[in-house]
């Protein structure tokens, strides 16, 4: 089943993606995400005391982890400046992080330079307006399924699940699938 989104045409099923997007796919060398509503579900949680709380996905931290170890850089581009964002980023060894990051795009420049990259190389995941600027330079542009439809309009592919919720673990395995690394990334653990 095809659902025409974005910049790339046809979004497709994993083992049926388009030529076009296996092609972007090959080529990235690191994922950068946002942080809410990417990997959490957008929420923010106050205590009382004014203390802020996060819920993050582990299936999606796990797979950050799984993706370093394959080889490719991680980075964070969030508006946001939060402790719990630096500690996540921090438990998951994150390569760079960048929060207070407005417009997102001064981040993804400087994210270039540190890392020697081109946009072809980026893989970019976000889910609101202030992503948009960043997803159309991005090599392959990710939406995650709960994202604003300006969001999705520019991207060249809307994941199945939603930010905080496995969008990020299918992204991973959807660039290792292509790659054609995920099984030896299963036989580590089989």
């Amino acid at each position: 089943m095809h659902r025409p989104v974005g910049r790339s045409g046809f979004i497709e099923s994993r083992r049926g993606l388009t030529t076009v997007l296996k092609n972007k796919i090959k080529k990235i060398k690191l994922l950068a995400l946002d942080v809410d509503g990417v990997l959490t579900d957008g929420k923010i949680i106050f205590d009382s005391a004014g203390k802020e709380t996060k819920i993050f996905d582990v299936q999606d931290g796990f797979a950050l982890v799984i993706l370093k170890r394959a080889g490719y850089k991680t980075a964070i581009i969030t508006a946001r400046d939060s402790k719990v964002v630096h500690l996540r980023a921090r438990d998951l060894n994150i390569d760079k992080t960048y929060v207070d990051a407005f417009p997102k795009l001064l981040a993804y420049e400087d994210l270039l330079r540190h890392f020697r990259l081109k946009d072809e190389h980026v893989c970019f995941v976000g889910d609101d307006l202030p992503d948009i600027q960043v997803l159309k330079r991005a090599g392959f542009a990710v939406a995650v399924n709960n994202a604003c439809r300006e969001v999705k309009a520019v991207a060249d592919y809307v994941t199945k699940k939603q930010g905080g919720a496995g969008a990020v673990r299918e992204i991973v395995e959807l660039i290792l699938e292509t790659r054609g690394q995920w099984r030896e990334v299963i036989s580590q653990y089989t």
